[in-house]
């Protein structure tokens, strides 16, 4: 269904939901007998923003009434335009012992009182149907619909908040201030124009052009707007961001600009977001939001194909921005022109004109792998900064996942390489064999398959903490879903690198080589849910290497592992 025009135009006016001091003591006794909900990450982020007056007009978690003509029309139920559902969503456990009418108490994970909900509707969420409206289409590797399908409850639940506490934030406390803060420096500035500018992404020289460009047509100050809510773990982290858009605003003329952090939590929704977006920038304060091409895009192809069809969404945009209060500046893709040295908009240019571009995918790989980025791309300050924080493979810590069926010879590779790696020493490095973390860490444990997918993740979160303190974990589960090891490589490949080897020796010999005499009590029935017998093992799709150990030594097997990281630059 196509969004009505019918649209309530937006004020300037913020709500604040956080309580004064005497009402905030009545809530906390009154928290003492309420169910309890722990907020997750990215709840949070929409939590503090409601609080701050960030998501103004809105006043808590939507109920149902809003929720359905967000989803239809763009619509609060009021006519104000809204683009995106703005929900706390609930397990169906929990959403059984609640009721309209009824008080919750909002808690962060470590159990610390936010506020309190007047609750005023709970229903079940469609997930099918909100996939299709926000996204379009049901893409698994669309970050908003990995969400949906593995992060969101079974139902929402809505009302009115009353807001005792900010989420607790102990770094960049000077870069966190709030819509109302803003608003008065804006105000002792004496700004009458102010433009906004939203990213989760390092800023290099397309993107200061850009804002450059946009404060040229609005002939306006700027608001740096990055997003410091939940990230994926592709990204760079937010830290290392937040230090390069510190040296980035030092290219800008003096007094020229705000920045302020953002906890904002991104679905990704292309043009919607963008919407949202443009709100947020209203009520911090700015008469115009700068659109990027790929605003909210997760992208394709390492980055150089939208998900969005930029066109169709610049169309959309035009037609449906008209109720914001705010000026919105669209912008088309920015390259470089390697003869002129300048960039321009893509658009601007003729067909035959050389021009360069560079991803931000590409740029990540670049830094992460130790290759040169051209000086076009980006500030020298601002790469020194990433390098500090990603250097090359040759310092970076790493990961070798060893998987395949039991007797397949991962056990005895892994102590080959650990002996290697140790004789080398350039870095610490770690055994975490799958016995020895079966009685050191995963001891209380069954053999179900919910607790061997349990024994693999773990096995991969303590990886993935060796790998960011840059030493070297060397795993051998039979970790026999690919889900999961997908998750595991995701998690650790944020820190440095994963080399999956799929140690693929056949079951038949795998069983030949089975001195415990498993395999046969399996087959004979004696032994449910055993890995090759009775329960899949699911051979990984892409692994670094695969190793059948029917026919070479350990030693060959883990000389051939070696040879892979000395050719990545890990050894």
């Amino acid at each position: 269904m196509q969004p009505s025009f019918s649209t309530k135009p937006h004020g300037n006016e913020l709500k604040n939901l956080l309580v004064e001091a005497d009402r905030a003591v009545i809530l906390k006794e009154l928290s003492l007998n309420l169910p309890d909900v722990i907020l997750k990450d990215h709840h949070l982020c929409d939590f503090e923003l409601l609080a701050t007056g960030a998501f103004s007009p809105l006043e808590g978690f939507m109920i149902r009434a809003d929720y359905e003509p967000v989803l239809d029309r763009l619509q609060l139920r009021d006519g104000t335009t809204w683009p995106l559902p703005i929900c706390l969503d609930i397990t169906e456990t929990r959403a059984r012992n609640l009721e309209a009418g009824q008080s919750i108490a909002l808690r962060d994970p470590e159990g610390f009182l936010l506020g309190v909900m007047h609750v005023e509707d709970i229903w079940p969420i469609d997930h099918e149907k909100e996939m299709k409206i926000l996204y379009g289409q049901k893409d698994d590797n669309h970050p908003g619909i990995q969400h949906i399908l593995t992060n969101t409850g079974d139902y929402y639940v809505g009302g009115k908040l009353e807001v005792i506490s900010l989420p607790l934030h102990y770094d960049f406390k000077l870069l966190r201030s709030t819509p109302h803060e803003v608003r008065g420096e804006i105000y002792k500035l004496g700004w009458q124009r102010v433009v906004g500018y939203q990213t989760n992404s390092v800023m290099h020289r397309p993107q200061f052009e850009l804002t450059l460009e946009a404060m040229r047509r609005a002939k306006a100050n700027l608001l740096l707007l990055p997003i410091v809510g939940v990230m994926r773990t592709e990204d760079f982290d937010y830290y290392t961001r937040v230090r390069c858009y510190k040296e980035v605003i030092k290219h800008y003329p003096p007094d020229s600009n705000i920045l302020s952090l953002l906890p904002y939590f991104m679905r990704f929704a292309g043009p919607r977001e963008a919407l949202m977006g443009a709100i947020v920038a209203k009520n911090y304060g700015c008469t115009h939001f700068a659109v990027s091409h790929n605003h909210a895009d997760p992208g394709r192809n390492k980055g150089y194909d939208n998900f969005y069809d930029w066109n169709a969404s610049k169309s959309w945009l035009e037609k449906y921005g008209a109720g914001l209060g705010i000026s919105l500046l669209l912008f088309d893709e920015m390259v470089y022109l390697p003869f002129e040295d300048e960039h321009r908009f893509a658009t601007d240019l003729n067909k035959d004109t050389k021009t360069m571009k560079m991803s931000g995918v590409d740029i990540r790989y670049r830094i992460t792998s130790g290759r040169q980025v051209p000086g076009w791309v980006s500030f020298p300050e601002v790469l020194d900064e990433l390098r500090k924080a990603y250097p090359p493979p040759g310092r970076q810590g790493f990961t070798i996942f060893l998987t395949g069926l039991s007797g397949a010879g991962k056990s005895t590779i892994a102590k080959v390489l650990f002996s290697k790696m140790l004789e080398i020493g350039e870095r610490p490095v770690t055994l975490l064999d799958g016995d020895i973390v079966r009685q050191n860490l995963s001891s209380e444990l069954s053999f179900s398959k919910e607790h061997r997918d349990l024994n693999v993740r773990r096995i991969g979160f303590v990886a993935s903490e060796i790998t960011k303190n840059r030493g070297i974990a060397i795993c051998a589960p039979i970790a026999p879903y690919e889900n999961t090891r997908m998750e595991i490589r995701r998690s650790i490949e944020a820190y440095g690198g994963f080399f999956e080897v799929h140690v693929s020796t056949p079951l038949n010999e795998c069983e030949k080589r089975d001195r415990k005499g498993m395999y046969a009590k399996a087959r004979a029935g004696l032994i449910k849910g055993y890995t090759g017998i009775d329960d899949p093992y699911e051979a990984p799709k892409a692994p670094e290497l695969s190793i059948d150990t029917s026919n070479i030594t350990p030693d060959e097997a883990a000389h051939e592992i070696l040879l892979l990281l000395g050719q990545r630059g890990y050894i």
